[in-house]
């Protein structure tokens, strides 16, 4: 591995995605990039909803949206690996996830991809979310699914 791209969502098992990622990447002196991906779905509600707010002087937009994305990663990261050396470059998009992560790997060069999955049946059988199914399927590189 010598670049791996976590990927990083509102939930607990990101926490322990961004830090088996960090102790992997610094056992082999990788870079390592975060990146949240805003949906375009979450982005039109957003803006839907602050041009609701007409008493208020509120512009929100995509490099608002970027912006706090990005905060976010920075937050996070801070927060789990406050014991841990581990220097990462914090990134946001909106649009598709897959689409998003995909091209970030691309463009990055990164030959390794951390992201989160879930547990979906009843007998605790994992089986990988849309968003992880579509990476491990197009992605030309490692992929590593953590499960909550």
């Amino acid at each position: 591995m010598e670049h791996a791209l976590v990927v990083v969502d509102a939930s607990e098992g990101a926490k322990r995605l961004i830090r088996e990622a960090a102790e992997l990447a610094a056992g082999v002196d990788a870079t390592l990039t975060l990146i949240h991906v805003t949906s375009e779905e979450e982005y039109n509600e957003k803006v839907s909803a602050m041009q609701r707010i007409t008493e208020a002087d509120v512009s929100y937009n995509l490099e608002t949206a970027e912006e706090g994305g990005r905060q976010f990663v920075r937050d996070v990261a801070r927060e789990v690996l406050e014991d841990n050396d581990v220097e990462y470059e914090a990134v946001a998009e909106v649009g598709d996830v897959v689409d998003e992560v995909l091209d970030e790997a691309e463009k990055r060069g990164c030959d390794h991809i951390f992201v989160a999955g879930r547990k979906r049946s009843p007998a605790g059988k994992a089986l990988f979310g849309d968003t992880a199914q579509a990476i491990i399927l197009d992605f030309d590189g490692a992929v590593t699914i953590l499960t909550e």
